[in-house]
């Protein structure tokens, strides 16, 4: 892979991880109600998750799910349930968490990996990477490579969205702002389904 199709790799890279999306508006609710800090981990999880994801993809994956297209439908079936239930949990969520207070929770690490895997925006972005930036002369390591851009990109685009959830932790911390920024946010989220329902 050439320095310049490297890159535009970054690029894209960087533009499909810092768009909107269920991942985005997640960490953007999560840096209200729980702060910068304790949406780190959700973060890591969620580059980690991703890059599993992509290399799973790159390595036969994506071919699999073609040649089977009822585990594609099984797939959106999870993906949407899962997304769903996580739309409800942000929705009603009431009060901004500080440590050892409350019920609420960030999303685990573990939790933010696995929702890669059923995450709608994620795959798209993992078969769109893999079918434009792998080379068939080099399958391996343009597919690493891949893999290694999204690593380096993903954590700063998605700080952005966690950074600004926590910036506006002052102004939401009257609990009828923050209830109708949470259902708002709840709705947000359940409404990125609409593109892999109509697909």
């Amino acid at each position: 892979m050439s320095l310049d199709v490297f890159l535009a790799l970054l690029v894209f890279s960087f533009v499909s991880s810092v768009t909107p999306g269920p991942n985005n508006f997640m960490l953007l609710a999560s840096g209200v109600n729980f702060g910068f800090r304790r949406t780190v981990p959700h973060m890591f999880g969620i580059a980690g998750g991703f890059a599993s994801l992509l290399l799973a993809v790159g390595f036969g994956l994506g071919a699999l799910l073609t040649a089977y297209p009822q585990l594609h439908v099984v797939l959106k079936a999870a993906g949407g349930a899962y997304l769903l239930y996580i739309a409800w949990r942000i929705a009603f969520s009431r009060s901004l968490a500080t440590r050892g207070k409350g019920c609420s929770r960030p999303m685990r690490p573990v939790e933010a990996a696995a929702f890669q895997w059923v995450n709608p925006k994620a795959w798209m972005m993992a078969v769109t990477a893999m079918a434009i930036y792998t080379n068939p002369q080099a399958p391996v390591f343009s597919i690493l490579l891949v893999a290694l851009a999204f690593t380096l990109v993903n954590f700063p685009s998605v700080s952005i969205w966690a950074g600004f959830g926590t910036a506006m932790r002052g102004f939401l911390a009257d609990p009828v702002r923050l209830k109708w920024f949470n259902i708002t946010m709840g709705l947000a989220l359940a409404s990125t389904l609409w593109p892999m329902l109509s697909a």
